[in-house]
Formats: C-alpha cells, structure tokens, sequence
C-alpha cells in the first residue's frame, strides 16, 4: 500500500514583519528569506518523514529544481514531478512575531496539470492505494473521479476555499482534514464551536472519517463508529506555516500503519508542535524519530 500526493509545489517568500500588515498599510520587513512549499509538497514531506511510502505528482517551472530536491531529500519519491515552462507556483508569506502569518499564493504551475498527466501517473497505483488531495492545482474534480474509479482511498484537504470547491465530488472523500474555516464553510453553518462543525460535517459527508483542526484547541475525529477529541500542545510558537501540512501527514501516515484513530491523532498533533516551533513549511517538519522522542518525554 502506498499514497500518491497529487498536489502543489510551491516557492515560498517568507517576509519577516512586526505585525501583519493591514489594509492601505506599507511595512517594512525585517527579512526575506526563499523557502520550499506548497500544501501537497509539505503533506508528501510529512508523509514521508513520518515513514509512509509517499509518492509526489505535480508541476513545476524551470525555477523549481529545488522544490524535488527538499522531497527527494525527505524520502519521497520524485518521478511524477514534471518540469514544464511555466514558472513555479509560489506563495508570499508574511510572517509576524507572534508566529501568526498570512499568505497569498499564485498557482503558475500549478495550475497547469492536465487531465492525461493525472491518468498516466495514475496508472502507477492499484486498488487500496491512497491519494491525497488539496485545492491547490487544476483537475482536482477530474482527479477525484479518476482516482475513485481506480478504486483508491481518497483523503482531502479542502485548503484554500474557492467557488469551485463546492462543484467537487466530495461524496467521494474517504477521509476529509480540515480547520475551522473550511469546517464552517464546507458545513455550511457559522458556528463557532468544533463540536457543532464537526457533527454537521458528519451528517453532510457520512461515507468519510472527518478530521478537524482547532488551532491551538487540538483536533477532534468522527467516523462512523467514534468520536475522539486530542488537546493541542502547549509551545512557544515561533512560526505556524505548515503546521496544519505536518498534521495532514502524520496522520494519514499513522493511519496507514494501521494506528487506531486515537494515536494517530495524538502523533499528528505532537508533530504539528514540533514544526510550530521552526521556522519555515518544508523545513519546519519533524522526523518519525523527533515525534516519538517528543511525545515519549514525561509530562507531555
């Protein structure tokens, strides 16, 4: 069994500032520094360090050599990264001292998948295979389909929110990974509350386990036999970009080696605190070794 992540590879421009700026604001920044991203590079590096057998399906532009290189280091395999002329998606971050950040993303290649590349690396993958999606390249409707019809289990995170999103076959989702924020919207409803979020996910997609993010709260998990909440870590927050990535991976990782929902839950969250206290997405990500040490010390 192996997970495919089908997804982004982002250039990152990470800009350290005091505050984030507001509208009609000019900050000055203190830094800038080029880094690794993208939602499916970060999920497929989490994957990977995390111990799953992960392989990355994307595009990127003649700029992005170093965007396989972070992954190939990572220990996922590369082969269905294809190198196309449009410049590399990337994001511009900004990243405050509070650890806070905002981002906006330009797709670029991203956006330049095709329905033919996803059938031919597709054809790579068997029954009982898992992909991983997110909403970050074109195709991702024709990939949901594709994918089912191969009898793969499908996990998605619907990260960021678009118009299209709500167009998407989302009845097929084996598994759904989701904030508050795309909670709220995927559900319909303006509550504040995880609970609520959560139970109006599970009447809306049944079929599928829903995993939950609250931030700094923890996580909660609903299937169609439990529900399980896991309190968040108490860290020094030094940056949260990819945190929510990190969470993503270790817990279909965990998952796939067979972890009841509960571990999962708790390894995926301890790795998310790991990467909260790093700078950077990619780099931020813990080792399988790093998270086991961590959750293995006394009083965590």
């Amino acid at each position: 069994m192996k997970i495919l992540s089908l997804g982004s590879l982002n250039i990152d421009f990470v800009y350290s500032v005091g505050h984030i700026c507001l509208e009609g604001e000019t900050l000055s920044a203190r830094a800038l520094e080029r880094k690794q991203g993208g939602k499916g590079l970060n999920q497929a590096a989490a994957l990977a360090r995390a111990g799953a057998p992960v392989f990355m399906a994307g595009c990127v532009g003649p700029d992005g050599d170093d965007l396989a290189e972070t992954l190939a280091r990572s220990g996922a395999d590369v082969s269905y990264v294809r190198k196309i002329q449009e410049p590399s998606g990337s994001a511009m971050i900004q990243l405050a001292d509070s650890g806070a950040n905002s981002i906006v993303v330009y797709g670029g290649a991203n956006r330049k998948v095709t329905p033919q590349m996803i059938d031919e690396v597709l054809s790579h993958f068997s029954p009982g295979d898992y992909i991983l999606l997110q909403n970050e390249i074109s195709c991702v409707e024709y990939a949901f389909r594709a994918a089912k019809a191969r009898g793969m289990k499908l996990a998605f995170n619907p990260s960021p929110i678009s118009e299209e999103l709500f167009r998407y076959p989302l009845e097929l989702a084996d598994i759904l990974i989701l904030n508050e924020l795309e909670g709220r919207s995927l559900a319909g409803i303006q509550s504040s509350s995880g609970e609520e979020i959560l139970a109006a996910l599970a009447r809306r997609f049944p079929q599928a386990a829903v995993v939950l993010t609250l931030g700094e709260q923890g996580a909660l998990y609903q299937d169609g036999r439990s529900r399980l909440f896991c309190p968040a870590q108490k860290v020094p927050v030094i940056d949260t970009t990819g945190a929510g990535d990190t969470f993503c991976g270790y817990f279909l990782a965990c998952s796939m080696k067979g972890m009841p929902p509960e571990q999962a839950l708790a390894m995926a969250t301890q790795a998310s605190a790991l990467a909260i206290g790093t700078k950077g997405a990619a780099d931020s990500i813990p080792s399988w070794a790093q998270v086991e040490a961590a959750a293995a010390r006394p009083g965590r």
